[in-house]
């Protein structure tokens, strides 16, 4: 099987109920996928830009952090 090489969102929180969460954000049931890091990140800042400039979500109980662009690898097998 071949593999495709994309970036994709990493959602990140850490808080005292849940503790610490990681996840590739998805949207309308499909992996939110970049071709470039630049795309990735310029999607973070239109869409979660203000996480950055709320403490009071950074702080508990939500314990937010900016999503980061991270490498991911895309590989479709058949079931």
């Amino acid at each position: 099987m071949s593999a495709a090489q994309r970036w994709g969102i990493l959602w990140r929180s850490e808080n005292r109920l849940d503790g610490k969460r990681e996840f590739v954000t998805w949207h309308e049931c499909k992996p939110l996928l970049f071709r470039t890091r630049k795309e990735a990140r310029e999607w973070i800042e239109q869409r979660y830009g203000y996480i950055r400039r709320s403490p009071d979500l950074q702080a508990e109980p939500h314990g937010w952090k900016m999503p980061k662009a991270v490498r991911v690898t895309v590989r479709i097998e058949p079931v």
